[in-house]
């Protein structure tokens, strides 16, 4: 199966000394400047959503309603495990 993938442009300002060093690695790399950029932030918005991830759990810890349900399906959890013995 052939994956077609639209591509859009857009313009960004960017300062002197990044676009310095985007093109050396591009040139180092040998990639288009644009492809290092797409990957970039390919990593960039992956590390937010897993930041959102933490964050929601960390607030999901201080739920009391939450941590009961988890903790009950923990239990329920080790029984079926002391059962499969």
């Amino acid at each position: 199966m052939v994956k077609i993938c639209i591509m859009k442009t857009f313009t960004s300002s960017l300062p002197d000394n990044l676009l310095q060093d985007l093109a050396n690695k591009a040139k180092h790399y040998k990639m288009p400047k644009n492809k290092i950029i797409e990957k970039a932030l390919i990593i960039y918005l992956d590390q937010l959503k897993r930041a959102e991830y933490s964050k929601s759990y960390s607030r999901a810890a201080q739920d009391d309603d939450i941590m009961a349900v988890a903790e009950e399906g923990m239990e329920d959890y080790l029984t079926d495990l002391n059962e499969q013995k």
